[in-house]
């Protein structure tokens, strides 16, 4: 079935090929670049600490910042440390003990999010992987500080979603952010993990369609060949609009920022409108 298909043209394919190059940069590389005196912070106190989950704090320009990163590694040995970017549930309490931090001493939070997905190992599950995914998500739809996310490369499922509640979302111009893989998707959907490049298109996982859908608010700009190729001009495009985001969030009243961050995820689906073939009489 998927031999029928080979000779179409799937541009958001192409999207997740870029968002996977083995040379792509990772979250340590555009923290080395963004921010300035950065210290790491580790543990999460109960377990361990997770080195899928990079966290710490630093300056961005003169703005102090804490930073909430997933980091996939660069190479085969560093990948299997990091768990290719997958984290534990000790990853997850890690960064919400910086976030509890971080709003105990106001300062804004980057959370930069790249991984498939959170871990779905047996050692995870027994840890309380799904718990500690549905804490943050609870706490940072509370949190007093403003917040940012930045989707770097893969944002996949509830592993993205557990550091990307935030006021803004921005995305790489090549980079995804959906429920699952493509390759997971069409394995339930079409009975074919060989089907991943339809899957792609249906999914709407790319960065022009989420921004289109409302989901995200922020493009950040890509040279034509991906970042792996040219990150100089997207890395300064955070600089020169991070700082002003953060600044225009922090005066807002407290109350004011999380209620506006609520109304931001209440909002998510209003775009859908049901077909006229489908039933609208409630029984």
């Amino acid at each position: 079935m998927a031999k029928e298909h080979e000779h179409l043209s799937y541009p958001a394919w192409e999207k997740v090929q870029l968002a996977r190059h083995p040379k792509r940069p990772t979250a340590k590389h555009l923290i080395y670049h963004l921010i300035n005196d950065f210290i790491e912070l580790h543990g999460d106190r109960l377990f361990g600490d997770d080195q899928a989950i990079i966290t710490g704090i630093g300056y961005l320009g003169r703005m102090p910042v804490t930073v909430i990163a997933e980091e996939k590694g660069t190479d085969t040995q560093e990948k299997i440390i990091r768990n290719f970017g997958m984290p534990h549930p000790e990853g997850y309490r890690k960064a919400l003990r910086q976030m509890k931090l971080a709003e105990k001493f106001r300062r804004p939070i980057l959370t930069i999010v790249d991984t498939p997905g959170a871990y779905p190992g047996i050692g995870a599950e027994e840890r309380g992987q799904a718990s500690a995914i549905a804490v943050n998500l609870k706490a940072m739809m509370g949190l007093q500080v403003p917040i940012v996310s930045i989707v770097l490369s893969e944002g996949g499922s509830g592993g993205a979603l557990a550091i990307s509640v935030s006021d803004e979302i921005w995305m790489f111009e090549n980079s995804i952010y959906s429920i699952l893989s493509p390759e997971g998707f069409a394995a339930i959907l079409y009975k074919d993990a060989n089907l991943a490049k339809q899957a792609a298109e249906h999914m709407k996982l790319t960065a022009k369609d989420l921004y289109g859908y409302g989901i995200i608010d922020r493009i950040i700009p890509e040279g034509k060949e991906g970042l792996h190729k040219d990150y100089k001009t997207s890395y300064k495009y955070i600089k020169d609009h991070l700082g002003k985001t953060f600044q225009r969030l922090l005066q807002l009243d407290p109350n004011t920022l999380c209620h506006r961050r609520y109304l931001k995820y209440r909002k998510i689906g209003d775009y859908y409108e049901p077909s006229e073939s489908s039933s609208t009489t409630d029984q």
